[in-house]
């Protein structure tokens, strides 16, 4: 896969990952759940690509993490958004909304348009 492209899926998980806890901390099935929920089963995460991530996000300082119970009383892990997460989240959500934008007018276009 080109370099551009996993930087694109990478980013894509890191801000869906950062919008999740923009609602509070969770844990990782937590969020993998939401994540899925959310979108209606039109998005799953890996368990090994949501911890890479998530420990990726913590290197960075744009999570961090403490452990907690859960609520079905086991030991876990719980991450939660830093002020620098939220702002990466901001420029990220932007850049996506960008693509997202220009993925859907090629998708949807009917004819060749000029610019």
């Amino acid at each position: 896969m080109p370099k551009q492209s996993e930087e694109l899926l990478r980013g894509t998980l890191d801000a869906l990952i950062l919008k999740t806890l923009t609602w509070g901390p969770r844990h990782g099935y937590g969020i993998a759940r939401w994540i899925k929920d959310t979108s209606r089963d039109a998005l799953a995460v890996e368990d090994r690509a949501l911890y890479l991530a998530l420990h990726r996000l913590e290197d960075r300082g744009w999570v961090e993490s403490d452990w907690g119970l859960s609520d079905t009383n086991r030991r876990a892990k719980y991450y939660q958004l830093t002020a620098h997460g939220r702002a990466e989240l901001r420029a990220e959500s932007k850049r996506l909304a960008r693509y997202a934008e220009g993925l859907f007018r090629v998708l949807n276009a009917t004819a060749w348009e000029a610019r």
